[in-house]
């Protein structure tokens, strides 16, 4: 599996027309593959969105685009005077990471990327299979992947929260139970070296599955 997340920057105030318009599209546009989960930002890089993308590879991928584009269907109609800006990365689940699918886990989701100096990957890999079970009695996981076309040697880890409070509440009980952040010491790993890293609350579009 691998999941293609697709991050626009939008103009100023258009963001509820620009969600609009894409639910009415999406409409058609699922019936060749289904959305993984729809967001915008409601703390962070403001007037963003972010939409992800399941496929089994990088080959269906291709083939439903196309589909999708030569029957008329996608993009949506319009949008494309209101962004300024688009990116879209690869992304590959470790093994600890659960299915994106549908359900309420949020509203509130965290997305957190970090990028490390090369050869990292291994080595953070380690340090959570270490501690992500005991971090896990405190709150669930939406995600946890790896970039693999696009920016490289990211690692992006998404955490649903029932509100804000919430968020700060199992942050603080996870990390004075000693259960978080992973330590690769404790894990018996080479260390990892974070060079970036940066945070976004999002909540979910009307149409999103994942809410």
């Amino acid at each position: 599996m691998i999941y293609e997340v697709r991050t626009y920057d939008l103009k100023p105030r258009t963001q509820d027309e620009f969600e609009k318009r894409f639910g009415e599209a999406y409409e058609k546009r699922k019936k060749y593959s289904e959305l993984g989960a729809f967001w915008h930002t409601e703390i962070g890089p403001l007037n963003q969105v972010i939409h992800v993308w399941p496929y089994q590879d990088l080959t269906e991928r291709s083939e439903v685009r196309a589909a999708a584009v030569n029957d008329g269907v996608w993009p949506p109609q319009g949008n494309e005077a209101v962004l300024l800006a688009q990116r879209s990365e690869i992304f590959l689940p470790f093994p600890m990471s659960p299915a994106l699918k549908p359900g309420k886990a949020g509203p509130y989701f965290e997305m957190r990327i970090y990028t490390l100096a090369p050869g990292g990957l291994p080595n953070i890999e380690k340090a959570w299979q270490h501690s992500l079970p005991e971090r896990l009695k405190f709150g669930p996981l939406t995600a946890v992947w790896y970039s693999d076309v696009g920016g490289i040697n990211k690692f992006m880890h998404i955490w649903p929260y029932s509100s804000l409070d919430a968020r700060s509440d199992i942050r603080r009980r996870a990390q004075q139970a000693g259960a978080w952040p992973p330590s690769a010491q404790k894990a018996g790993s080479p260390p990892y070296t974070l060079l970036h890293q940066e945070n976004k609350i999002l909540m979910p579009a009307a149409f999103s599955p994942l809410q």
